[in-house]
């Protein structure tokens, strides 16, 4: 700015509400200020651009707002606002967790700008106490039962579907069509395909279904439960004509030698046997030592009373209810229903960043690069292209984030006593 900054007051940030994990700031743009500002991307303007009949960089200043003007305006309020960001973060020294929202905007001519501007942030936790305790891995025993119903599974997945005899029961692949007798063309039959069981259809409908043999027919009155997802069907009735045209069922194939070598590099039954076992031993491991890290989770957040920050919890919740679908109108049932496990997140993740930080746990680049060079070589492509992949799927993050937590959490229990249960059968 041509003016210097003893003649034009400064902004002026005020911290309107405070909690561990969010801010409020009141910002005041004098109007003066303002008109620096303004002054100074007109001029930036008759440098840069062209206008008819005058060489560039001798546009006349007048010229220039008349002709730029919203656009100058846009300008100067996105440069204000950037720098009333910048002088609040080092002003209360911030550690944001998300972008700044802007509320009660007022930007009127001759007039200063005013604002509120919210942001989270990182929380400031003291952890006390993070070892000591005494702590139990449970790795439950995979039973003969367990590995059977896993081959099972495999054989279901390579199971062909062929006509059965009989009437439908769930797990069957039933071909109907549904006419709505109550829509203006009555009696237009629409064509539908689901395995009765999956809730692919209201429960109602699947129990006539199967009250039908094929080329069956019922019509009825059938009503749409208070949660559908559909908001205008809830609680609805339609009177509705259901034709059952086919059935089908899956033709288990045999647990031979050669379904073995058709599911992988499995020479026989017993080879593949073992292979699943494997799997599912690895598989209870994995699960025992999750269940394992939350219990420290749950040992150290009680030892030092962490407490979780609403904005956090409201903003986790938020993030759930996206993820998963939830219409709008639900959120609040939702919340209600699934706070408990957005606070055990937030909380598990207040502390390992807290122990990431203060022991200097944060994963290393070499790291990142010997992870991603491990998962090229297992798939057998290079690691550049694996980065690449990570990269677009929004996943090299995800893999970053949790290299911290397998050192976190070795620092931690390499600190308290981990006892193993003998596995129960």
């Amino acid at each position: 700015m041509t003016e210097s900054t003893a003649t034009v007051p400064d902004i002026e940030i005020i911290v309107a509400q405070k909690d561990p994990a969010s801010r409020t700031f009141t910002v005041t743009v004098p109007v003066e200020r303002v008109r620096a500002a303004e002054d100074e991307t007109v001029r930036w303007y008759g440098k840069r651009t062209k206008v008819q009949g005058f060489r560039k960089g001798h546009v006349p200043l007048q010229v220039v707002r008349s002709r730029f003007g919203e656009a100058i305006r846009q300008s100067v309020l996105e440069e204000l606002l950037r720098e009333s960001w910048q002088r609040a973060k080092d002003q209360e020294n911030l550690k944001p967790i998300g972008d700044p929202r802007i509320r009660n905007l007022r930007f009127e001519d001759g007039a200063p700008l005013t604002f509120e501007l919210a942001v989270d942030v990182k929380p400031e936790i003291a952890l006390e106490r993070v070892g000591g305790f005494k702590l139990v891995r449970r790795t439950p025993a995979v039973t003969d039962d367990m590995v059977e119903a896993q081959l099972t599974t495999l054989r279901e997945q390579k199971a062909p579907w062929v006509p059965a005899d009989g009437r439908a029961k769930p797990g069957d692949l039933v071909q109907a069509t549904i006419a709505n007798l109550d829509a203006e063309d009555a009696g237009a039959a629409e064509p539908v395909r689901f395995v009765l069981g999956q809730n692919r259809a209201l429960p109602e409908l699947e129990v006539h279904i199967m009250a039908l043999d094929v080329d069956g027919t019922w019509e009825g009155t059938i009503r749409f439960p208070d949660d559908h997802p559909d908001t205008t069907k809830r609680g609805a009735a339609r009177r509705v004509r259901v034709t059952l045209h086919e059935v089908k069922r899956q033709q288990l194939p045999d647990l031979t030698d050669d379904f073995a070598r058709e599911l992988g590099d499995f020479t026989s039954v017993d080879a593949l046997r073992t292979a699943v076992r494997a799997d599912l031993e690895a598989e209870a491991r994995r699960e025992a030592d999750a269940r394992l890290r939350a219990e420290l989770i749950d040992q150290i957040a009680a030892a030092n009373n962490v407490a979780v920050p609403p904005s956090l919890l409201e903003r986790a919740l938020h993030a759930y209810a996206q993820g998963y679908g939830v219409p709008e109108d639900q959120h609040d049932k939702f919340a209600a229903e699934f706070r408990p496990v957005a606070e055990a997140g937030v909380r598990r993740e207040l502390i390992i960043d807290a122990v990431a930080e203060r022991a200097n746990l944060a994963a290393t680049r070499g790291a990142l690069e010997a992870r991603i060079t491990q998962i090229a070589a297992r798939r057998g492509e290079s690691p550049a292209a694996v980065r690449a992949a990570l990269e677009k799927a929004g996943r090299l993050a995800e893999l970053e984030r949790g290299l911290t937590e397998e050192n976190v959490f070795a620092h931690l229990l390499g600190q308290s006593a981990v006892d193993d249960a003998p596995a129960a059968r």
